[in-house]
């Protein structure tokens, strides 16, 4: 094909950009990115911003452009601090710069992830600009300033890629339209489904991705806790990971623990975290920022249990059939799998929890967040479904 045929060719694609914003997104979208990428009528544009891009939260960014994604902007707009106006900021410095770069890359659809505080941000900046948006992971529903976030991202979307029938109804009740709802599945069981076929721990985890702590070995029963803040009890964030911390003492395995995410009330968290390192010399816990998608999978089902509150342990454990302790609140009404136990942040409730999950072992997989096709069928949607549904309105 000659260069001018070649431009003409580029021209006549539809553009998806995605905006990718925090380091569980990537895992969240991550499939749909290469079926974009390889689809022969579609041209993909990558936008990161916020903690995606700072060290102290993995620099998850570095690992997406090793998988050979090409990245069109990056925007800088994480505030850092405890203040309550962080996360506002945060979202309001992200509007701005995305507004800009919006009109300079000129998407045909702009794709904004789930729900964190920050995706509301693309959310804004693509309706306002009247550029088609579609929103991934729409109509579930958790604890947390992410509940009101998704349900926004939602209003504010014009195609909704949902990941099971029951989101599919809410959104439905939410008054969107059937047209522009499409039950694709969550790209992140696409990763599951690829980790179960090739499920062996292929690479040395403290040399590839250093860690602080202890030296684990992960030949034997391990223990694995992602434990974030929870932005509406931010007051209650250091009884709440102490109580962990202690529970893990107190089972006395090998734990892999990841740094939380830079949510309100993650300094304190981290804080927390740091002093129990410090004081108690532990000889179980190796303490880690980010893992590759497919690598942090791998770990996830090679582990004995998985201990926290984050979705991971809802949506590609219940998959992998990854025995879980699920604690609190953040994960609240959300659907999950016969994997979970649910408990309170007490020490007693924890270790109790965990103890059952060790005797029982693995589960049975559940396809309740999609069967291993989901990156396909988005990429296929945004091919196929017409613009004009944008300008659809409802009553």
């Amino acid at each position: 094909m000659g260069l001018f045929k070649r431009r003409i060719f580029e021209m006549t694609k539809r553009t998806i950009c995605v905006v990718i914003t925090a380091r569980p997104s990537y895992s969240r979208v991550k499939t749909a990115l290469q079926a974009i990428k390889e689809h022969p009528n579609l041209k993909l544009q990558i936008i990161l911003g916020s903690s995606i891009l700072i060290d102290k939260y993995g620099s998850a960014g570095n690992i997406i452009a090793a998988d050979g994604f090409n990245i069109s902007a990056k925007v800088f707009n994480l505030i850092a601090g405890e203040s309550k106006s962080m996360m506002a900021k945060t979202t309001g410095l992200a509007i701005m710069e995305l507004s800009t770069i919006f009109e300079n890359l000129k998407p045909d659809i702009v794709v904004t992830i789930a729900d964190r505080y920050e995706t509301i941000a693309t959310s804004i900046a693509a309706s306002y600009q009247n550029i088609p948006l579609a929103h991934i992971q729409g109509g579930e529903v958790t604890g947390n300033i992410d509940e009101k976030v998704r349900h926004a991202n939602t209003k504010l979307s014009d195609l909704h890629l949902v990941s099971s029938k029951d989101a599919y109804d809410r959104i439905i009740a939410l008054g969107e339209i059937s047209e522009n709802i499409f039950i694709t599945g969550c790209p992140s069981i696409d990763l599951a489904h690829e980790v179960l076929n090739q499920p062996k721990l292929d690479f040395d985890l403290i040399k590839k991705y250093g860690g602080v702590g202890a030296s684990i070995k992960t030949n034997s029963t391990y223990l694995v806790v992602l434990q974030h803040p929870v932005t509406t009890e931010e007051d209650r964030v250091s009884h709440q990971i102490n109580q962990t911390l202690e529970a893990i003492k107190d089972i006395d395995k090998p734990t892999i623990w990841l740094w939380p995410n830079s949510d309100l009330g993650a300094d304190r968290l981290s804080r927390e975290l740091r002093r129990f390192r410090e004081s108690n010399n532990s000889n179980k816990i190796r303490f880690f920022k980010n893992f590759e998608p497919q690598d942090f999978l791998k770990i996830l089902y090679n582990s004995s249990c998985v201990i926290g509150n984050s979705s991971v342990g809802i949506r590609e454990c219940s998959y992998l059939g990854v025995p879980v302790v699920n604690i609190g609140s953040r994960q609240n009404m959300r659907i999950r799998g016969k994997n979970v136990i649910d408990c309170e942040y007490n020490t007693g409730q924890i270790v109790d929890s965990i103890q059952k999950q060790l005797r029982i072992g693995k589960y049975d997989r559940d396809i309740l967040f999609g069967e291993g096709d989901s990156g396909r069928k988005i990429a296929e949607v945004l091919n196929s479904w017409s613009l004009s549904y944008h300008k659809t309105i409802t009553y």
